[in-house]
């Protein structure tokens, strides 16, 4: 059984697909939220927020269609949110580290202050060499020109290998 059995499941109200849905997408939706908040506890109130708002829409979501991609959108639109919101109240700055790979790119130190980053350049990043989309299907997740993608993944990387260089 697989993923569109899980959500026509889920859509009929099965526990048991849905609780199949939530394990297959749930920590690749938290890595994503944390690392585009750099908090560990509001990635993941963000990824459950986001999971239940995509399981509330499910008859709007295109089955014919993998699952990831719109729960990803979801996931980082509300990080990026988040983000510009605890900003805009000087709560507390971001953390200095952030556990992942690095892109081929960059070596880890680099990487690591991905945090330092704007919200929507660190989201595009992450989506690109975590979650491993292409340009063109993050354009299509954040509804955004493509050119606008490859620009804040040009600028991201940019700035990441500027403070490395510092």
């Amino acid at each position: 059984m697989g993923e569109r059995a899980w959500i026509r499941g889920a859509r009929r109200g099965s526990v048991d697909d849905l609780e199949r849905l939530f394990r297959e997408h749930w920590p690749k939706a938290h890595r994503a939220a944390f690392l585009v908040t750099g908090d560990a506890a509001a990635a993941e109130d963000i990824a459950q927020e986001a999971f239940l708002a995509a399981i509330r829409n499910l008859d709007r979501f295109d089955r014919r269609r993998p699952f990831a991609p719109w729960l990803h959108r979801i996931v980082v639109n509300r990080a990026i949110d988040w983000t510009r919101a605890r900003r805009l109240r000087a709560e507390v700055e971001l953390g200095d580290h952030v556990a992942a790979l690095p892109p081929p790119e960059l070596d880890g130190s680099a990487f690591a202050r991905i945090a330092d980053l704007a919200p929507e350049h660190r989201a595009v990043v992450v989506l690109r060499y975590v979650l491993e989309y292409t340009p063109g299907e993050i354009a299509s997740l954040l509804n955004l020109p493509r050119g606008t993608v490859n620009s804040r993944l040009r600028r991201g990387l940019d700035r990441l290998k500027e403070e490395h260089a510092s």
